[in-house]
């Protein structure tokens, strides 16, 4: 059994507290099992919401990604404004002959 610490609304209660108030009000070997469980659901919601936030180095490879898509926009940007403007100079060629 570990000892953990859970804060709520101010009130921090150990889980040997806890043990100890659990088995003087229903018995040791249930204490035990109900103590476990609670520690047991904690660690399980502490996992699921660990694996659901982003650590500094997700954002910094999100930041180079977005850095890496930005370039290539503005290269194909200038790409299609060079070719508008090699066919703007065609046509103009055209109608001026």
């Amino acid at each position: 059994m570990h000892i953990n610490m859970a804060k709520k609304n101010d009130m921090t209660v150990t889980t040997l507290d806890l043990y100890n108030i659990l088995r003087s009000k229903i018995g040791e070997g249930e204490a035990k099992a109900l103590v476990e469980f609670v520690e047991q659901k904690v660690q399980d919601s502490f996992d699921n919401k660990k694996n659901e936030l982003s650590t500094k180095f997700d954002i910094s490879a999100l930041e180079v990604k977005i850095e890496k898509t930005k370039a290539e926009i503005i290269k194909w940007m200038f790409i299609f404004w060079a070719g508008q403007t090699g066919i703007m100079v065609g046509i103009l060629a055209l109608f001026l002959k």
